[in-house]
């Protein structure tokens, strides 16, 4: 008495088997099972867990849910609307009715202009698993409030919208793994307001989720602008995140940080970290603007077509030991004119150690510092950068100590630091192989050696 054949459905792509299913799932024993077959719904099917008590989907990889109606498919609603993820906090009908739903093995297309694929709301411990969504506007659209997500081993693609989409939304507590996010084009996984908080991507496949034709995105957006709350505590760790680069302004991974105003102070979240993923092929690899406390370590970045690294208006950023290249066997055939160059603008206290910068053409400088204040630059390798390996603007209160910043072209005319309206700094300590500017020096700068 689980199977939505049981209750009427026909599963044969033409008729509409919207009422056999919500039958099985008032009627069912829990578990509404989706046999093979394509099942054709028309309009919205609410898993109202208050009512049905603890429910899973499951289609085994075989079944396919066609919506042909506007909204979700399967809107899953819960009453965990308030109160955190601590047990105390939770009302007994939550662990009695509600408590982890389970989407397993559906497929869900979209074939209607507005369709999405799941809208969730109110929900406690949710997993949606082994399911493949396309076709959709929205795939996975997060409202209102939710806990202790998890969506895993997930094939969302081509969707003309967002991939996971957290909608103002207050969630802690999220888990993104193992899955392929791919040509969605409103973004990947995309954060815009509200609460999020403990939210980890990891070992994904993240690529091309941008339209040419519509408004800059990422393949991973959190966008705290004017966030009372905004996202914060974000590891992105070992992922694939790439393409592409037709789209206008397109970013692999972007944070704008900046939330709403407090005591007079404007906030800046963060507590990110990124480390150990492969990015390539958009505009900016990396853009984090108004952010605080995020480090950046491990990372193989190469193809961004305007910048590699573009950090603004921020403080409190640790960049570390991260490889930025230019390989030639890599872009045989492939558009040669990204730039790769690392900006740092109005930032202030951070780090940057250990870092390799190779190869950025096209730009100003492979590394900018402009507008700096309190930035410790140390241990880094910048090599065979166009115009200036490393250019300091208006940076007071620094360091850079420990470089080597060469280029041995055969035809090489590039310097090896610039410095300009610069006070209170220490340049120390560095190889350089090419000439160095250093207007107006104020500060310490010794023990430099030109090697030629």
């Amino acid at each position: 008495m689980s199977d939505v054949r049981t209750f009427g459905a026909v599963g044969d792509g033409t008729a509409d088997d919207t009422t056999a299913i919500e039958h099985a799932l008032k009627d069912g024993e829990g578990v509404v099972e989706f046999s093979l077959g394509e099942y054709r719904i028309t309009r919205t099917i609410v898993v109202d867990l208050g009512k049905v008590g603890p429910t899973a989907l499951v289609g085994h990889g075989t079944a396919r849910i066609i919506m042909a109606g506007a909204g979700p498919a399967f809107r899953i609603v819960g009453t965990h609307l308030k109160g955190t993820a601590d047990p105390a906090d939770f009302d007994p009908q939550v662990w009695k009715r509600e408590r982890m739903p389970l989407i397993e093995g559906l497929e869900i297309v979209g074939e209607h202009d507005e369709a999405d694929g799941l809208e969730i709301k109110g929900t406690m411990q949710l997993i949606v698993t082994r399911t493949r969504i396309s076709g959709c506007r929205h795939a996975i659209h997060l409202t209102e409030r939710n806990r202790n997500l998890i969506v895993s081993d997930c094939q969302i693609y081509h969707n003309r919208g967002i991939g996971i989409y957290f909608d103002h939304l207050s969630l802690h507590q999220a888990n993104v793994v193992g899955s392929h996010i791919s040509y969605c084009g409103g973004g990947g996984v995309v954060c815009r307001g509200g609460d999020v908080r403990n939210l980890h991507i990891g070992t994904c496949d993240l690529e091309s989720n941008h339209d040419p034709d519509g408004p800059a995105t990422a393949n991973v957006l959190i966008d705290c602008s004017g966030s009372p709350s905004g996202t914060a505590e974000v590891a992105i760790t070992g992922c694939t995140i790439q393409h592409n680069s037709k789209s206008p302004d397109s970013a692999n991974i972007r944070i704008l940080g900046r939330g709403d105003e407090r005591n007079g102070v404007r906030a800046r979240w963060g507590q990110v970290t990124i480390t150990g993923n492969i990015l390539s092929d958009v505009f900016v690899n990396i853009h984090l603007q108004g952010c605080r406390d995020v480090a950046i370590a491990g990372n193989t970045l190469w193809q961004a077509f305007a910048h590699t690294l573009l950090v603004e208006d921020s403080r409190a950023i640790v960049l570390g030991a991260n490889v930025l290249d230019r390989n030639p066997a890599w872009e045989s055939g492939r558009n040669p004119t990204s730039h790769n160059a690392v900006v740092f603008r109005d930032c202030r206290d951070s780090t940057i150690t250990g870092l390799q910068v190779q190869g950025v053409h096209h730009g100003a400088a492979g590394v900018t510092l402009e507008n700096c204040d309190r930035m410790n630059v140390t241990g880094c390798t910048l090599l065979d950068n166009d115009v200036v390996g490393l250019l300091l603007k208006n940076v007071t209160r620094s360091r850079v100590t420990q470089c080597l910043i060469r280029d041995d072209r055969p035809d090489a005319k590039s310097l090896a630091l610039r410095a300009v309206g610069c006070r209170g700094n220490v340049i120390a300590d560095n190889t350089f192989g090419r000439p160095v500017e250093i207007e107006n020096a104020d500060g310490l700068v010794e023990r430099n050696w030109n090697a030629g």
